[in-house]
């Protein structure tokens, strides 16, 4: 699998000043049924797919898929994964190129920002036979 073209995408969708948090139906009225990927630092980070329902699944471009849900708690989208059940919640504002996401609202943690809504399917590979 091929993935040197989203490197020039994230590079080209640097983060900006972010408005308020998104509320969570905002969150959903703008995320679903988009295939986002994101960026940190210019470089990309993975990909998450929104489905009807709240319904996610993620990957971190390695063809490994984790599906999920989310669900809004204290002001934060929260997802949970099926091989990951504690939380991971994040603030969601609009920039002018799209999606930041702090996660869990820190300052001084992780930030992502949206590199492109390529329109396309998530490459998940199917699962492992044999050792």
């Amino acid at each position: 699998m091929r993935l040197s073209f989203l490197i020039p995408l994230c590079l080209a969708a640097a983060p900006v000043v972010a408005q308020e948090s998104l509320s969570a139906e905002a969150f959903d009225a703008y995320t679903r049924g988009k295939t986002l990927f994101y960026g940190q630092g210019g470089q990309a980070y993975g990909v998450e797919r929104y489905l009807e329902g709240r319904k996610v699944i993620w990957s971190f471009l390695d063809g490994n898929c984790r599906y999920g849900q989310w669900y809004e708690q204290a002001g934060q989208i929260c997802f949970v994964y099926e091989d990951r059940q504690d939380p991971q919640c994040w603030s969601f504002s609009k920039g002018s190129n799209g999606l930041i996401a702090r996660f869990e609202n820190d300052p001084q943690a992780t930030e992502l920002y949206e590199a492109e809504d390529s329109g396309q399917a998530m490459v998940c590979l199917g699962p492992k036979v044999g050792v």
